[in-house]
């Protein structure tokens, strides 16, 4: 149910791009979109994984290299009935962790050193179980496609822009494509950090249900957040920034609302866990 909802929702973004690109430009411009479509979307599918890892500088580890968090990782595997994921370090000092891949069979996770520095054994697995949570959901798929796909439509609005918008073979009203260019790239980063803020919460909750300790997670969120809020990690890039536990940049001032927010604040999270004790 899961991969269909996944792919579902990569469905509906894809016609939302070529849809978009049909606005602009007409038949052709929906024959482009959709080749574009195809193109990124087996990128992301195929390929985004080892470009992610490459970035960071992860580094693979097995039970020899690490075994307290092999062990961590393979007792949580078994409880929740998901094959083993590849394991990387990342040698940063910022304490943070995210999964990638495309499905169960390819799927790894990475942390940081100045995580497994900073945080307890039972704050590393509740880390670790709402990684975990991604996996089992498709969430680092999803979240893949979805920035993809945000992006793509905010560059397709500015060559709309830049070109004019629309074909020789209609007329369109210049101000509603000009609100559309202005509109669409908007929308589409609504619907990138909503699907993440969601999953994030799904991740938590996942979390508490797989360790059975809500408050392990709850301890280990208080502590990456506030490191996180006096450092940012070097190789952060703002296309990947969903998939992390924490945002990499909550050390970067940020003068806008949270609109635009890849994460829950951590405030909420937490709440939001500390009901799950009472349910």
């Amino acid at each position: 149910m899961e991969q269909l909802k996944t792919y579902a929702l990569m469905t509906g973004l894809t016609l939302l791009f070529i849809w978009f690109g049909g606005m602009i430009a007409g038949q052709t411009g929906m024959i482009i979109a959709f080749i574009a479509a195809a193109g990124m979307n087996f990128y992301a599918y195929y390929y985004s994984d080892k470009q992610v890892l490459k970035h960071y500088h992860a580094l693979p580890v097995d039970e020899n290299a690490a075994s307290g968090l092999y062990q961590i990782v393979e007792r949580l595997t078994q409880r929740s009935g998901l094959p083993m994921p590849a394991l990387y370090i990342i040698p940063e000092e910022q304490p943070n962790a995210f999964a990638t891949g495309r499905d169960y069979e390819h799927a790894a996770v990475a942390v940081t050193e100045g995580l497994l520095n900073l945080l307890t054994e039972e704050e590393v697995e509740a880390v670790i179980a709402h990684e975990l949570s991604h996996i089992k959901h498709y969430d680092m798929l999803i979240g893949t496609v979805t920035a993809t796909i945000a992006g793509a439509i905010a560059m397709l609005a500015q060559f709309g822009m830049f070109f004019g918008g629309g074909d020789r073979e209609r007329e369109n009203n210049p101000f509603v494509m000009l609100a559309l260019m202005l509109i669409m790239p908007i929308a589409a980063s609504i619907i990138q950090m909503t699907v993440s803020r969601n999953r994030e919460f799904m991740a938590d909750a996942g979390s508490a249900r797989m360790t059975g300790h809500p408050e392990w997670l709850q301890s280990g969120l208080v502590k990456l957040d506030n490191y996180a809020r006096g450092t940012i990690l070097p190789e952060a890039d703002p296309q990947t920034a969903h998939m992390f536990i924490i945002n990499p940049f909550t050390g970067k001032n940020m003068s806008l609302s949270q609109l635009f927010a890849t994460h829950p604040s951590t405030q909420a999270r937490i709440e939001r866990l500390e009901a799950l004790k009472h349910s």
